[in-house]
């Protein structure tokens, strides 16, 4: 008995998420929670036609997901298509590698830019990094600087 329960509970979901698939709408409350507004804004919003919803069965409004990423106030991220947390990844080609002590330089050729890292000579020696090698320059930083122009 048990066992059909969960199969019934599973062949719902089931249809449930096809119906979802099928349809690409959420409800308003949902739609109002990933913009940040409230659910009456929303309608406010329908009535205005700043957005456009549609109508279910019960005659409930359900808001398109192509919708709710218009209005949505950032724009969504790229993955970062690892377990990395940082999104700025350059790769490259090695161009230069300077040791000294404890700390070396390492420089990448990444398209037409130059990323300078310095990383232990440890590092170094354990990711056999040599001009030529090609590499990636991960970058996640606190401050990052931004100057108007070509240069």
């Amino acid at each position: 008995m048990r066992l059909r329960r969960v199969n019934a509970i599973g062949s719902n979901l089931l249809r449930y998420c096809l119906g979802m698939a099928k349809t690409q709408t959420i409800s308003i409350g949902e739609a109002a929670k990933q913009l940040g507004v409230s659910a009456d804004t929303l309608r406010r919003w329908d009535a205005s036609g700043k957005l456009r919803t549609t109508r279910d069965a019960g005659n409930r409004r359900r808001v398109p997901v192509k919708e709710v990423e218009r209005l949505r106030a950032a724009p969504e991220r790229h993955p970062t298509g690892d377990e990395f947390s940082a999104r700025n990844r350059f790769p490259g080609v090695i161009r230069s590698v300077e040791a000294d002590g404890v700390m070396a330089l390492v420089e990448i050729e990444a398209g037409p830019h130059l990323v300078t890292a310095a990383i232990t000579r440890d590092a170094v020696e354990e990711l056999g990094l040599a001009p030529g090698v090609k590499a990636t320059a991960t970058v996640k930083a606190t401050s990052v600087m931004v100057q108007r122009g070509a240069e």
